[in-house]
């Protein structure tokens, strides 16, 4: 008899930085001339690239953002050295989505679903309901301390914010996904469209 495999614990140090947007085209740019991840995050440190105000913020802001631009293809990395705001967000959605699965639930689930349902909105007690169900399966969900919690319900609905999903009320805001990054997107299986309010099919 097989015998049931738990599932793999989330990975839930997203509650830093948001989205990385201003600091995201300098890293891909590095990468791109580098071909090395610890070379661009010894650059990102050595020159505070990343305008942190302490040397802790910016390692652990250089580390995060290099983690998340490694779930990137290269093709990707390239769109982000001359992205538009807009498509700086989306990818760096998508980044966000890849390398955090709590996250990409939350975006397929919550905010994808509830578009495609015509709700209106996302709101903080909508990220509640969600984080108690997953931690009927996600125990590590249960042993968060409150305010661990309320870091992640912020630090999620900031970057849908940065991204324009949301507006500062929570109204749902309709993505349109740029044709070069929604052809990276639908490259993936299945795909990335996913995780995104627009109604272009995943």
């Amino acid at each position: 008899m097989n015998a049931v495999r738990e599932p793999e614990r989330y990975k839930l140090s997203f509650g830093v930085g948001g989205l990385y947007l201003q600091g995201a085209p300098i890293a891909a740019r590095l990468y791109l001339e580098l071909r090395d991840w610890v070379a661009v995050r010894a650059a990102l440190d050595a020159d505070n690239l990343l305008q942190a105000r302490t040397a802790s913020s910016a390692r652990r802001w250089g580390r995060e953002l290099v983690q998340r631009l490694g779930e990137l293809s290269d093709a990707e990395l390239e769109i982000l050295t001359d992205a538009t705001a807009n498509e700086r967000a989306q990818l760096m959605w998508a980044a966000t989505c890849r390398r955090y699965e709590l996250v990409a639930e939350f975006a397929e689930e919550v905010l994808r679903e509830r578009f495609l349902l015509l709700a209106t909105d996302v709101l903080p007690e909508h990220f509640e309901a969600f984080v108690r169900g997953k931690a009927m399966w996600h125990d590590e969900l249960n042993q968060l301390e409150t305010s661990t919690m309320t870091k992640l319900r912020t630090s999620l609905f900031l970057m849908m914010r940065e991204a324009d999903f949301l507006t500062e009320e929570g109204a749902i805001i309709p993505t349109l996904l740029s044709g070069r990054v929604q052809d990276e997107l639908a490259r993936r299986v299945p795909s990335d469209i996913r995780f995104f309010p627009t109604r272009e099919s995943a």
